[in-house]
């Protein structure tokens, strides 16, 4: 409820009628004026009331009158009265209706109350009233009001005395309150000042307003008492206190600043009056010096407690909210407050003064204007500097020199002013500090001094203790500690306030230059420059203060707080400087965490150095120096980890305290949120961050990240669980720094990089020297920084993997390279991983920036850095290998730079790669890349570590080929696009296209390569690689041959299959012959590929078939080419070397090729059809191989020939249109033919000389190859065969079928002796012939002139029955007669001859027919064929039995008796032409020899076998009788008596002349005998006897054969009288039945033939033997009983001769 309300006008009115009603009733007996004064004054207050309207207004134009009474009331200075009274004004007072008059009456009241000491607490309860509730009392009034207020302090009570300076200080505050409110009031005013009289009068200032008239009289009066000069207003003042005046001041100072600030009066007296007042009563403290007021001449005056306390309370003031009026004032005030932190001041002094540097501290703003006003100005004062550099001396000072001068906190706790804690801990610091007591206590300990550490102030206030002892008179005990806790809240205080303002600043600035950007883009932000030097000079002025001070207190600290307050001043000092640019002591701030990190005296060289060039600065304060701490190193600290330390100084392990972790956190803290500004000392930062973590055993995982190892260096790391369970948060906190990496700019990013990267390269210098762990460190920080920039990744992509590649990853220790090598593998497929904006698919430079560290990698030559590219690589191509684009290249690159020396593994994983780039990505590369797949998969071909490997990159290649095959037309049209940008590149620059195969197009040179890498291949030194590449290489011509271009044709003919040739050729004929003992490990090798030798055979002969094969199911398109007959020469020369080479397998094979190019097996007709018809490989029509096993069925000639002749006929008749001169070129052909020649001649040339062991002899199937070569080769070539050609053909023949075989092989050659079968080469030697004589018989006549020839050949081959043929001067064993022989097979000779026997009997065979169709041709007559044939045959029939096979007489027998059933008649035709004359005595020499045979039967001959043996015999001597000599008169006559004389031989079978005991054989040809007897006596008594000589030739004959029958009986006779009982000899016995056969024929004869026929002699010598006969009668022999008796019975006939016989006889 307000005072004017009329509840409280009515309110007032009754209490003031009360009050004179009370004081009238008291004042009724005593004083009577009074109590009539206060009955008038309730009448006139009842008058006003009942007046006015406005009551408070009238009572206060009447207050004079209303007053009266009270004031008379107090006047009677009775207590009650008094109270009353008092009680009443005030309320008065309180509803302001107290004019200006009554109030000075009512002070005048006052004041005689003040001086009887009356009422001393209601007096001033009064004047408060009086002066708070309105501002009627001014000037005098005011000042006598004021002085009462002080009188009553200075009274001997004191409540009074504490109540009165309350009330002053309440009262001067009003004075001071009034004057603001009236400047307020007088604002909008415009002032006049009037004319200033010249009044010297102090307190008339008349510029000034009322109200701050008094306000100035009252200061300038409080300035006058404390200086102890009489005061000008405050008239009436007794008695004054220095201190209670200061007090004044300071409030007055501190409350109404802006009084000061804004009149010039004012500003006048702080200056005049004030300033020079502090500056006069700091004297006494300034001059002290503890100790040292004996020796000083003068006494000094001490300083005194309660003015110096207050003093300097005034001067934070005066500092605080008049720095600006009082800059010289200040620097003076400042310079005094450094110089009491001196050492040598009282205890309490430093404290007080310590106290108010803190509060300069909190306020930076202040500290700001120092630095512009002092440190800024040259030949100025560095106020601020000195400032920072005296609590940094303070705070050494307090370490260095403990306690000075306050003895009792060393010997005892102090007073009351410490707590009981305190106390205990403070137990004689100097003595050992902590030793006894365990304490908890917050404190600092350095080199044995123990300062303990208080609470002093909440952050940011300075709350001060001693400054706040108003009441003390004496300088109190300072608690030990408490300084130093002051001095270290002013320092964070100074540090947060500093950088935080700075801070706040820049980030304004900041804001400014950004929103300039956005409005001006094309324009320069310039920041105001005189900013940025404030702030660089503020921090380059305290850097060095802070920084030793800091360090100091840093190493001293033992409580987690303070280290933690301490580091975080650190910290936010090198942020700050970082982002000014102030390099050095960011630094060093930075120097100083890192240091503290780090166990005691630990060479870090980065620190070191960086630490000398601090060191070397020692900063001077007030001619005091400054070092920069080193730490101390025995700070009583909780180990909480022993490790090994990464230097090589100290020795052994290294003890880590929790305040290293601590500090260590820091470190982390710093690099992880101001990393931006870091720069250059990421070096110091990541350096020491490397050491902690290394001596932590924090060893990098995947990605980078450190995890806690398992100590790796052996039991010398030992950590507490305290930091077990901080591990796993620095080592994110590590993670989480280089993530923030991220956050950084370029710039700062590459700072990080650099200093990554020398960190990394001092760790592998480390590591070089010794074989110690190394510290991955850095090379993981590298990683993972680079993992968390992808973004960017290509900034920082050169100088990352640049260190990477060249330094890590080549570096000698194995763990190190193997971190490098993860490190870039792992950047590598995170980096292709990204999603890169642009995608990397559009961006092919980056990608290749990317790649090309993997590329490099190659270069390594260590293998476990290869094994890593490699796995990579494979990552690499199962996440991104569809999106590599132009990246391929490198990849395959990467994929085929391996080397032998390089071991399996590398290879192994190198091949996983091409295998999986093969079987899933051929599509996705670029088809110019196709060309490289090749190159590589061809490179792990040829690689000689790991066969599998080579077979199966040629199983790849195969695969690439089907897949240029299905994909050719996509394939093509790239590459051709492709090929048209690089010509059009190569014309801009001048050049030409440069590219392997160049004039072929570019898919042909796709398949080029192909087939060259698969060519190189095929000559590796391992037969099994040879062997694969050699297949593929063909199958895959075969295959896809057809997507070639023509042209293209000529280069794979001469540049891939001849040059291989030539290649294999080379190898397989300088191969070693050294037997290979086993094949690597435990593999047997096959004898037949035991030597380099004959494994290099099987490659020829795959080779030369492969080629054949082409050029054969190739020949209609390769005769298109212009040089077919120069490749078909070249290839015919090859065949030959083959074929002629010293291998069976390769001779043989290349004949086989031969009869594949010759198309004697069916050609596949070149279109896309057939095209995988050709792949398979084509029906051979001969195989020579049949010949060459046990068991296999040998190829029969006739089939040979029908099949021949059914493909002639089919197949070459009806080549394509238009192609018939092609295949039918004849040049081509002859071609064959030489090589063919010169082939068989040169393989079937017998040695020269004696023949040396080794000496080769080719095989049989080879030969029976080569010769089955020739009919067919002949159909293309009989037009021009002529005489010579066969003679050529003949000598190879005949040296083929002379070739004896090796004695292993026999067996399987050689029939078995029970059959007599042809071996396959002369059945095809026979064949060869019997085309020829085909083609000769339906040829031209002219061509029957080779007949003789043929038989010339044959018969020669007659004669091998009896005369095997000679094959040089070779030592061979002929099989020659079963029966005998067979036991030669196992005689160990080196060589066998074949059984020629059945191979001369099927000649004789072929020879007999050809003479059944030929006998009558021209040639054959003139050539003499018949006479050849009975010539050759002579052989046989002469040996008969001796001959080596018992068939073989039997059939020149019955082929004689075919032959010349044939023959004779022809002979007997051209008889008189003369051709046939030397035939007969060659026929006769025949018979002869046949007949009378000079070998003797076998002795195990049957009777059946020789009866038959007879038959064939009696079956010549029957063609004599009816074949030639019925014709005697075609016949020369000497013929005819050769053969009269034969039979008559032949007739009595023995002449004693000729017989010996040897030849005689038993068993008698008695059919023989007979038939020749009858031959010869039909023939004797023939009527037909053309001429007397025959007749002559028939008589003499049979005169010849009685005289002999005639001399054989009687030396029997006479023999058998001779020999008594004896039996005679058997062949006598023999020979005398003989002859008594013969005579029993004649007898027979003589009866047939016509009696006129018969010579008359004759008669007498047949019946002369009569007697002779009889003689014989006596014989004991019944053989020849019987045989006597048939010779005797014929003679009855002729008892009685006829007449006309007997006359014919006669005559």
């Amino acid at each position: 409820m307000s005072i004017s309300s009329p509840e409280a006008v009515k309110k007032l009115l009754e209490n003031m009628q009360t009050d004179l009603r009370s004081l009238s009733m008291e004042c009724k007996k005593k004083f009577p004026p009074v109590k009539e004064a206060a009955e008038s004054g309730i009448v006139k207050i009842k008058t006003i009331a009942a007046r006015n309207t406005d009551i408070l207004a009238a009572l206060k134009e009447n207050s004079l009158e209303v007053v009266q009474p009270f004031l008379m009331g107090c006047g009677t200075k009775e207590p009650k009265i008094t109270q009353l009274c008092l009680a009443a004004i005030q309320r008065l007072m309180a509803h302001e209706v107290v004019s200006e008059a009554a109030a000075g009456n009512i002070i005048n009241m006052l004041w005689q109350l003040m001086e009887n000491g009356l009422e001393e607490l209601k007096l001033l309860q009064t004047v408060l009233v009086l002066l708070t509730t309105n501002t009627v009392v001014h000037d005098e009034v005011l000042s006598k009001a004021i002085v009462l207020c002080f009188r009553l302090h200075f009274t001997k009570d004191n409540i009074t005395n504490n109540t009165a300076a309350a009330t002053v200080r309440q009262v001067v505050t009003v004075v001071f309150e009034r004057m603001v409110a009236e400047d307020e009031r007088c604002k909008g005013i415009v002032e006049h000042p009037p004319p200033v009289q010249g009044n010297t009068n102090r307190r008339s200032v008349s510029t000034l307003r009322p109200s701050a008239k008094d306000a100035y009289m009252l200061f300038q009066d409080l300035c006058q008492l404390v200086n102890a000069d009489a005061p000008y207003w405050l008239v009436g003042m007794t008695e004054m206190t220095r201190t209670f005046g200061l007090e004044l001041l300071e409030s007055v100072l501190n409350d109404f600043p802006g009084v000061f600030l804004q009149h010039q009066e004012f500003s006048f007296l702080l200056k005049e009056r004030v300033c020079p007042l502090v500056i006069k009563l700091f004297s006494p403290n300034i001059k002290f010096r503890q100790g040292s007021s004996a020796s000083s001449p003068a006494p000094v005056e001490k300083p005194y407690f309660p003015i110096c306390m207050r003093l300097l309370r005034v001067v934070s003031v005066l500092i605080k909210h008049f720095y600006g009026l009082l800059v010289t004032e200040c620097e003076i005030f400042l310079s005094l407050l450094v110089k009491f932190l001196d050492g040598e001041k009282p205890q309490w002094l430093r404290a007080v003064a310590v106290e108010s540097v803190h509060r300069l501290c909190v306020q930076p703003h202040l500290l700001r204007s120092f630095c512009q006003s002092y440190d800024m100005k040259q030949h100025s004062t560095k106020v601020f500097r000195d400032i920072v550099n005296a609590l940094g001396s303070f705070i050494q000072s307090l370490f260095i020199v403990p306690n000075a001068g306050n003895s009792t906190a060393v010997s005892a706790p102090a007073g009351g002013s410490g707590s009981g804690g305190q106390g205990a801990a403070q137990g004689g610091p100097g003595a050992g500090g902590v030793s006894g007591n365990l304490t908890t206590q917050a404190a600092f300990e350095y080199r044995g001094t123990w300062i303990p550490l208080m609470t002093v102030s909440v952050q940011g206030s300075a709350k001060a203790t001693y400054l706040e002892m108003l009441d003390k008179v004496e300088p109190p005990s300072i608690p030990e500690g408490y300084a130093m806790s002051v001095a270290f809240s002013a320092l964070l205080d100074l540090v947060r306030g500093i950088t935080s303002m700075i801070e706040r600043e820049l980030a304004v600035e900041e804001e400014a230059a950004a929103e300039f950007r956005d409005t001006h883009p094309d324009q320069q932000w310039q920041p105001q420059p005189g900013v940025h030097l404030v702030w660089e000079e503020m921090v380059s002025a305290c850097w060095c203060g802070l920084l030793a001070a800091l360090s100091l207190l840093l190493d001293a600290s033992t409580d987690e707080t303070a280290t933690e307050n301490i580091l975080k001043a650190e910290l936010t000092m090198a942020s700050l400087c970082g982002r000014l640019g102030l390099v050095t002591p960011r630094d060093a701030f930075i120097t100083a965490i890192c240091k503290a990190s780090l166990p005691p005296h630990y060479a870090l060289t980065v620190l070191s150095s960086n630490a000398a060039n601090l060191s070397g600065k020692a900063y001077s304060i007030q001619g005091q120096s400054v070092q920069i701490i080193s730490p101390s190193s025995e700070s009583h600290q909780q180990v909480v980890a022993v490790g090994q330390p990464l230097t090589s100084q100290p020795q052994g392990t290294v003890v880590l305290t929790a305040k290293n972790i601590q500090c260590m956190r820091t470190l982390l803290n710093l690099a992880h949120c101001h990393g931006a500004v870091l720069g250059t000392s990421w070096q110091l930062v990541l350096a020491t961050l490397q050491h902690l973590v290394w001596i932590l055993g924090l060893k990098p995982g995947m990605g980078g990240a450190l995890k806690p190892g398992r100590a790796v260096e052996g039991p010398s790391t030992v950590l507490t669980t305290a930091v077990m369970t901080d591990l796993p948060v620095i080592s994110n906190i590590l993670s989480r720094l280089f993530e923030s990496s991220q956050y950084l700019d370029d710039v700062s990013l590459h700072h990080l990089i650099n200093a990554l990267c020398s960190l990394s390269l001092e760790a592998m210098e480390m590591a070089s020297g010794n074989n110690k762990e190394p510290s991955l460190f850095a090379v993981a920080k590298l990683l993972e920084t680079g993992l968390v920039n992808m973004d960017r990744i290509e900034i920082l992509w050169r100088p990352l993997t640049g260190h990477l590649l060249e330094k890590v990853c080549q570096h000698p220790n194995s763990r190190m390279r193997e971190w490098g090598a993860e490190a870039l593998t792992a950047l590598i497929k995170a980096s292709l991983a990204y999603k890169h904006d642009p995608p990397l698919a559009q961006n092919p430079r980056l990608q290749l920036l990317l790649l090309n560290p993997l590329k490099e990698l190659s270069n390594v030559l260590h293998a476990d850095i290869r094994q890593k590219q490699l796995e990579s690589v494979l990552q690499i191509l199962q996440s991104q290998g569809d999106s590599l684009g132009p990246g391929w290249p490198l990849v395959l690159g990467v994929i085929g730079a391996i080397r032998n020396d390089q071991g399996e593994s590398l290879i192994r994983t190198a091949f996983q790669c091409l295998q999986l780039v093969v079987t899933d990505f051929l599509p996705a590369m670029p088809c110019t890349c196709l060309q490289i797949v090749v190159d590589v998969a061809g490179s792990f071909g040829l690689q000689n570590q790991e066969l599998n490997i080579s077979l199966t990159s040629i199983g790849l290649l195969w695969n690439i080929s089907d897949y240029f095959f299905q994909r050719g037309e996509a394939i093509i049209q790239e590459l051709e696009r492709e090929e048209e940008a690089l010509q059009k590149q190569a014309q801009e620059k001048g050049e030409t296209l440069n590219r392997p195969f160049h004039p072929a197009p570019p898919f042909d040179c796709l398949w080029l390569c192909l087939y060259a890498k698969l060519g190189e291949m095929c000559v590796d030194p391992r037969p099994a690689v040879r062997k694969s590449a050699g297949q593929t290489l063909f199958s895959t011509i075969a295959a896809h041959g057809t997507l070639l271009q023509q042209p293209t044709w000529h280069i794979v003919v001469w540049k891939v299959l001849f040059q291989l040739l030539g290649c294999v050729r080379t190898s397989s004929t300088t191969a070693d012959k050294e037997k290979i003992e086993s094949g690597g490990g435990n593999i047997l090798i096959h004898h037949s590929r035991d030597t380099a030798e004959k494994q290099w055979a099987e490659t020829w002969v795959l080779t030369l078939a492969g080629v054949a094969r082409i050029f054969n199911t190739r020949r209609y398109l390769l005769q298109q080419l212009g040089d077919f007959f120069e490749a078909w020469e070249v290839l015919l020369n090859h065949i030959q070397s083959a074929a002629l080479s010293k291998n069976n397998e390769v001779s043989l094979a290349a004949l086989k090729s031969f009869q594949e190019i010759l198309q004697i097996v069916t050609p596949v007709r070149d279109s896309a059809g057939d095209t995988f018809a050709a792949m398979g490989v084509p029906p051979v029509l001969i195989d020579p191989f049949s010949a060459s096993g046990p068991g296999r069925p040998l190829v029969r000639s006739d089939s040979l020939v029908e099949r021949l002749t059914r493909y002639n006929g089919a197949e070459l008749q009806a080549p394509p249109p238009g192609e018939e001169s092609a295949l039918e070129d004849s040049a081509l052909w002859w071609s064959a033919w030489n090589t063919w020649y010169r082939t068989g001649t040169d393989s079937t040339r017998p040695p020269s000389g004696p023949t040396e062991k080794f000496s080769f002899i080719p095989s049989q199937p080879f030969l029976t190859a080569l010769i089955q070569i020739f009919p067919a080769l002949y159909q293309h070539i009989k037009a021009n065969f002529s005489m010579e050609d066969l003679k050529k053909l003949g000598v190879i023949l005949h040296g083929a079928v002379s070739v004896p075989i090796s004695s292993d092989a026999s067996p399987f050659i050689l029939p078995s002796y029970t059959e007599a079968v042809l071996t396959s080469l002369q059945e095809a030697v026979l064949t060869a012939l019997d085309v020829l004589q085909k083609a000769i018989c339906v040829g031209p006549e002219n061509l029957q002139v080779m007949y003789p020839a043929i038989f010339e050949q044959l018969l020669l081959f007659v004669e091998f029955s009896c005369k095997p043929p000679q094959y040089g001067r070779m030592e061979t064993k002929h099989v020659a007669n079963a029966k005998y022989n067979q036991i030669q097979l196992f005689a160990p000779a080196e060589w066998v001859a074949l059984n020629y026997v059945p191979f001369a009997e099927r000649s004789l065979e072929v020879v007999v027919d050809l003479y059944h169709k030929t006998a009558c041709h021209k040639a054959v007559i003139n050539e003499k064929v018949l006479q050849n044939i009975i010539k050759t045959l002579r052989m046989p029939l002469g040996l008969k039995y001796s001959c080596p096979s018992e068939s073989t007489w039997k059939l020149a027998v019955s082929s004689l008796l075919k032959v010349l059933s044939i023959g004779l008649p022809v002979a007997r035709q051209h008889a008189l032409s003369g051709k046939f004359n030397t035939m007969w005595p060659e026929l006769a020499n025949a018979f002869e020899d046949f007949l009378f045979t000079k070998s003797t039967p076998p002795d195990n001959v049957s009777i059946q076998e020789f009866q038959k043996n007879e038959a064939v015999d009696v079956e010549v001597v029957q063609l004599i009788s009816t074949e030639i000599l019925p014709f005697a008169n075609f016949i020369p006559k000497d013929f005819v008596g050769q053969i009269m004389t034969m039979l008559n031989r032949g007739s009595i079978h023995s002449q004693s002349a000729s017989f010996t005991e040897a030849e005689i054989d038993v068993r008698m040809r008695e059919d023989f005998s007979k038939v020749c007897f009858e031959t010869l006596l039909q023939f004797s008594f023939s009527n037909k006897v053309s001429t007397p000589q025959e007749g002559y030739i028939s008589r003499m004959a049979l005169s010849v054969l009685l005289k002999r029958s005639q001399d054989v009986l009687r030396r029997y006779v006479e023999d058998e009288r001779l020999s008594g009982r004896c039996p005679l000899p058997r062949q006598q016995v023999t020979e005398i039945i003989f002859v008594l056969k013969a005579i029993s024929t004649l007898m027979d004869s003589l009866k047939k033939t016509q009696p006129e026929n018969v010579d008359g002699n004759t008669w007498a010598q047949v019946i002369a033997l009569y007697p002779t006969l009889v003689e014989c009668i006596t014989c004991s022999s019944p053989e020849v009983s019987s045989a006597l008796k048939e010779a005797l019975g014929p003679f009855k006939d002729f008892m009685q001769p006829p007449v006309s016989r007997v006359q014919n006889g006669e005559s």
